[in-house]
């Protein structure tokens, strides 16, 4: 074990905050719903750049999940604390990414995230299973924001979602 530096401290306070989404992965019901609900604002700031924008942002949020949820759970001993919900915040902004510009889309979107990291379908569950660390809390969510998104390209293209 190393010791508790100045900077190691730093990093792990960086990393807990980021991880839990500036607080809303202490909400102590749905504690997932309320990060997605979290990403709101962030979305809501991404979108004028238009789908590639919003697609940008889960990316980078992508990233830094993997740190900061990795050095999160190292820190509280757990494989995939409940508290951390960084990983539900890229999974809706990819799925937002795919969902026409408004208030439909983006309950339409936010609730079939929520629906799909619920269910976890095939491959988000062996992810989360399988995969150590940040990677295995990070990219069930991605996995499970693909289905997300391939439900909304698909009923976009059957014009159910314009």
């Amino acid at each position: 074990m190393r010791s508790s530096t100045g900077k190691t401290v730093l990093l792990d306070g960086v990393a807990y905050v980021l991880s839990i989404w500036f607080g809303c992965g202490l909400v102590p019901i749905a504690p997932g719903t309320a990060g997605s609900l979290g990403a709101l604002p962030l979305y809501l700031l991404l979108r004028r750049w238009g789908p590639a924008g919003v697609a940008l942002g889960a990316l980078v949020v992508m990233a830094v999940g993997l740190w900061s949820s990795h050095r999160t759970s190292r820190r509280l001993d757990q494989k995939d604390p409940q508290i951390i919900c960084i990983d539900e915040v890229a999974g809706v902004l990819f799925t937002w990414a795919a969902v026409p510009n408004g208030t439909v889309g983006t309950i339409v979107g936010f609730v079939l995230f929520r629906i799909t990291d619920q269910i976890k379908p095939w491959p988000a569950r062996a992810a989360e299973r399988d995969l150590p660390g940040g990677f295995g809390i990070m990219l069930d969510d991605v996995c499970a924001a693909a289905w997300s998104v391939a439900i909304v390209l698909l009923a976009r293209w059957l014009g159910f979602l314009s």
